[in-house]
């Protein structure tokens, strides 16, 4: 992967605040944004990246030393880019250089542009959160009524989740993405509504991943 040199307008100053902790600069960002769509990484996994992939920090003009970013930047930078109505202007020239190189591939006869980038971002980032926790809501009835859970458990949830969730790669194609949203929505609905049900033991009555997962599903 070559680096990408990238002309920054002006218009682009004004996404962060000029006062506190410096900026990561916005055309870095935004590349990283569509590194994430050709491999179908979330935040985290591509902060991940940073950290342990040459040809990234390449692209990226990043030095060896640089520490990189914490991944929760990159879904404040999709807000601020949203909010200031500048993802077109911002992403679709990146989007056109990594097509002339081959990096990007069209799916039919529908192009990738800036908007369809955010949302299969934002789909990857909700994925791993509600599957996340999932995870974490099986683990806490684990951890309290362990033989119970054995007991009724549904055993394609032992496959899916006894990972973390947060390290899955994901399908890369879209296709594939889209059966395991539906899968990991099913699932949370039929955990939610099996440790809510009235034959549960009550120590598991008052837990708060509980409210955590059903907060995940419903902003979904």
């Amino acid at each position: 992967m070559r680096a990408i040199h990238i002309n920054v307008r002006k218009d682009f100053a004004d996404l962060f605040p000029p006062w506190g902790r410096p900026a990561e600069a916005p055309w870095r960002l935004a590349l990283v944004t569509v590194l994430q769509v050709i491999e179908g990484l979330t935040d985290r996994q591509a902060a991940q990246m940073l950290q342990v992939r040459v040809d990234w920090r390449y692209a990226l003009s990043l030095s060896p030393d640089d520490a990189g970013f914490d991944f929760s930047i990159l879904s404040d930078f999709r807000e601020r880019v949203l909010k200031k109505d500048v993802h077109a202007v911002l992403l679709d020239p990146l989007l056109q250089i990594c097509r002339e190189r081959g990096w990007l591939k069209e799916r039919g006869k529908q192009r990738t542009n800036s908007t369809i980038v955010l949302a299969q971002v934002r789909a990857l980032n909700s994925l791993e959160a509600v599957g996340e926790s999932v995870r974490a809501l099986l683990n806490a009835v684990a951890d309290r009524e362990p033989d119970w859970l054995m007991e009724h458990l549904n055993p394609s949830w032992f496959d899916r989740y006894v990972h973390r969730f947060e390290l899955a790669r994901f399908p890369k194609e879209e296709s594939k993405r889209a059966e395991l949203r539906v899968q990991v929505g099913r699932d949370a609905w039929e955990l939610l509504e099996w440790v809510t049900s009235k034959h549960v033991p009550e120590s598991l009555s008052d837990l708060p991943e509980v409210g955590v997962l059903r907060q995940m599903v419903e902003e979904r």
